[in-house]
């Protein structure tokens, strides 16, 4: 037995020792029906391990990489991030990087292309955490990253990471000869950046045959974006919670702030309150130090009212809102606290140039005297920071924060907006509107405006469709307003198709007593009956409704809300007029496009859309912004504004040589007995049509001019629809945003029946005012503005019927 199995066992031993050559297969197996290699494949190992190297995850706080996320996305990338964002980088550095993050800089790597591709992803100025767009973000990179590091050679996406971690290992450890070739990113490594931003170049004869309406949109009241202002961070942020019609009484306190710290903010980036880095050296003079020539280079200083607490006699300089106090007297009140304000001896600033009411902030130049008594102007009691200052604050000159220009707010250079972006300032990157920010598409949008609506000078003809018609109060109910209706329509019908105007603005009131409350104009069967009859009206002219959109911006008077309001104000902003009453008026849009379809074998895209009151009409993007809103607001402002003590023409009342705050930064010298109008607003362009007898009506028209002149600048420079405090004017306080007026529009269409028809230009917003459809005082006349988006003006245009 021995014998038999020593000859075994020197046979079977060499196979043992001898080593055999490699077999032609990179996976020789000893058992194909289990797959099993013969011998371990130490080379596809350590293949793996160079695709995949190890990283020791590490737990790494939010604040431990705030300072370098805010040197990389802050200071680099001009971003700023929230605590959810900067949570979600710590968890992601610390789990890709490692233990190196910071001594091999591997994070900085990764927030540099993550901070890259938010800006090419159109991202805004807050990088918000709980985005969409930044998770997706974070997940290409993490398909990028190896060891810590970003690989820019391989463009590897994550989903094809993914699938080859799926594949066999036949098919994942072959040769480089034979691997497959990558599809290259979209959106790898090189692309990402400012470049990104840039939309591709098209035929520019492609456009030109572009209708100018498809980049139309209607932004209502409650659809345009929440922002608030933070006074710490210095930007805008999105306002997340859903808005409430009967929210934390925190968030009426929350109003006020608001308009407080952006109308500061503007003002303190004003160059007359910014001091100079350089001072100019003056020969000594004799001259006193607030005389006109020595403040010339100087810069005003804001006081907060807590900070006039011991310093009885001196001259301060106060922002704050105008309020009446519980004991009927009126007070200035900031953020810091309120004091008693004596308007005796002010003057206002400019001279009859602007009204000013409780509700407003204004500029007030005075000297603050403390009362005798020493305990009632101190800490104690109603007095102090965040109540009553004691004593009061002598007013000697009242003005409105100067307003700021459009291309100045949004950081662009060039007349009207038209040149590049500056390198710093202003608020190019917030999206205030949902329609793009100005720094993401600002240039583009420019660009086909230019091409598409022909920019020329505006003594030149307008060539195709530039117009907008806005037609004032269209009462319904009136058959002299019906008529009148029908008289524009015709002139419009009667032009080439080239010259319709791109939309029709109709705005309310649309009766002339309050439906459903027991007023003249009847009930809600009558008020259906008015849009039907506008319906028919419209149906007569199917070439307009198929080459135009019609707006329709309701009034006091229109319902649901003047159901219980009767026709006084209602609370803004309010909505469109509800659908039940305009089936009709939507049915004759309908059949004019099929019409067209029929005989023209295309269809059309006219319509009619029933917004808010106030809206906002965008063309191009954020290039053109216009404004419509209805209401009564001179009237309102005539019924609460100031009075202030009338000079004498020897101007006794200021005698002094002071030169006031508000006049030093408007440019008026202040001397003269005449009213001072501020600069931008003498070199208005009016429109205001001549009479026939221009001899007999020249100084009516003058008045008219200077009401609108005084009534733009008070509504533009306060950079609100309604300054008005929310028992004159109730306003919903989750959407206060959207009477703001920051930054200006391109045009402001502000319908006032009291007020007379206008079209003037202040600070670049052309500010228009189409008043009543009917020409009060002149007998068989329709009045309406028509708008010219090239120009960005409008003039008044009237026709008998």
């Amino acid at each position: 037995m021995s014998d038999q199995s020593n000859p075994v066992t020197t046979r079977v031993a060499p196979l043992f020792q001898t080593v055999t050559p490699a077999h032609a297969n990179i996976i020789p197996s000893s058992s194909p029906a289990f797959a099993t290699p013969i011998h371990p494949i130490r080379l596809q190992k350590h293949a793996l391990q160079q695709l995949n190297p190890t990283i020791l995850p590490v737990v790494l706080p939010a604040v431990t990489l705030r300072p370098l996320a805010f040197r990389i996305f802050t200071k680099k990338h001009n971003l700023t991030l929230n605590s959810s964002s900067l949570q979600i980088l710590a968890n992601f550095i610390g789990k890709y990087c490692g233990s190196g993050w910071r001594q091999e800089g591997l994070a900085e790597n990764v927030l540099d292309e993550a901070a890259k591709s938010w800006k090419r992803n159109n991202g805004g100025l807050i990088v918000e955490g709980d985005s969409k767009e930044f998770k997706d973000i974070l997940q290409n990179l993490e398909g990028c990253v190896s060891g810590g590091k970003i690989e820019t050679q391989r463009d590897l996406s994550r989903n094809e990471i993914f699938l080859k971690q799926e594949m066999s290992i036949d098919e994942a450890f072959r040769d480089n000869d034979s691997r497959p070739s990558l599809v290259p990113r979209a959106d790898s490594q090189t692309s990402l950046g400012m470049s990104g931003l840039e939309v591709e170049d098209e035929n520019e004869q492609d456009f030109q045959a572009h209708d100018p309406r498809q980049f139309l949109k209607v932004v209502g009241a409650f659809e345009q974006p929440r922002l608030q202002y933070d006074a710490h961070r210095k930007h805008f942020e999105k306002l997340t919670a859903a808005p409430s019609l009967f929210p934390d009484p925190t968030h009426k306190t929350q109003l006020f702030r608001n308009r407080y710290n952006l109308i500061l903010q503007r003002l303190l980036r004003n160059e007359s309150f910014q001091t100079p880095t350089i001072t100019v050296s003056r020969a000594p003079s004799l001259q006193r130090s607030s005389s006109t020539i020595a403040t010339a280079q100087q810069a005003y200083k804001l006081t907060p009212i807590a900070n006039l607490l011991g310093r009885s006699g001196s001259n301060h300089v106060l922002l704050g809102l105008l309020t009446i106090a519980p004991t009927g007297t009126l007070a200035i009140s900031d953020l810091t606290g309120s004091i008693a304000l004596d308007i005796q001896h002010a003057r206002p600033i400019p001279e009859d140039g602007a009204w000013f009411t409780p509700g407003m902030i204004v500029i007030v130049d005075g000297i603050y005297e403390e009362e005798g008594s020493a305990a009632s102007s101190g800490l104690g009691g109603g007095g102090g920071i965040g109540g009553t200052i004691g004593g009061k604050f002598m007013g000697l000159s009242v003005g409105g924060p100067p307003c700021e220009r459009r291309e100045v707010t949004l950081g662009v250079g060039g007349a009207n907006g038209e040149g590049d972006l500056r390198a710093g300032g202003g608020f190019g990157w917030v999206d205030f509107l949902g329609v793009g920010s100005e720094r993401a598409a600002g240039s583009r949008m420019r660009q086909l405006e230019k091409t598409i609506l022909g920019r020329r000078g505006p003594q030149e003809d307008a060539a195709g469709r530039n117009q907008f018609a806005i037609l004032g109060e269209s009462n319904l109910d009136s058959p002299k307003s019906m008529k009148a209706l029908k008289k524009v329509l015709a002139v419009y019908a009667a032009d080439l198709e080239e010259h319709v105007p791109i939309t029709f603005i109709l705005v309310g009131n649309f009766v002339r007593h309050a439906v459903v409350a027991g007023g003249g104009s009847g009930g809600s069967i009558e008020y259906k009956e008015y849009f039907n009859s506008l319906a028919s009206v419209l149906s007569e002219y199917p070439t307009i409704l198929q080459a135009s959109t019609f707006v329709f911006v309701p009034g006091d008077n229109d319902p649901w809300a003047s159901a219980f309001s009767a026709g006084a104000a209602t609370v803004l902003p309010r909505n469109g007029i509800p659908e039940l009453f305009t089936s009709r008026v939507k049915r004759a849009f309908t059949a004019a496009n099929a019409e067209a379809e029929r005989s023209l074998g295309s269809r059309t895209d006219g319509e009619a859309i029933w917004t808010t009151n106030p809206t906002r009409l965008t063309l191009f993007g954020s290039t053109q912004e216009i404004v419509v809103f209805r209401d009564d607001i001179s009237g309102r402002l005539r019924r609460s504004a100031l009075t202030f003590q009338k000079r004498d023409v020897n101007g006794s009342e200021n005698s002094s040589d002071r030169l006031s705050v508000s006049e030093n930064m408007n440019g008026s010298a202040g001397s003269d007995d005449q009213m001072e109008l501020d600069a931008a607003v003498e070199e208005a362009e009016s429109h205001v049509p001549a009479s026939h007898n221009a001899q007999t009506n020249n100084s009516a028209i003058q008045n008219d001019l200077q009401v609108a002149r005084k009534l733009v600048k008070t509504i533009l420079d306060q950079g609100d629809l309604s300054p008005f405090p929310l028992s004159t004017r109730p306003v919903f306080w989750d959407h206060a945003d959207a009477l703001r007026l920051y930054p200006l529009p391109t045009a402001l269409v502000l319908v006032d029946p009291e007020a007379p028809p206008y079209a003037v230009t202040y600070e670049g917003c052309h500010v228009m005012n189409p008043g009543r459809l009917v020409a009060e005082g002149r007998r068989g006349v329709a009045r309406w503005i028509e708008f010219d988006a090239r120009t960005r003006r409008g003039k008044i245009r009237e026709i008998k019927y």
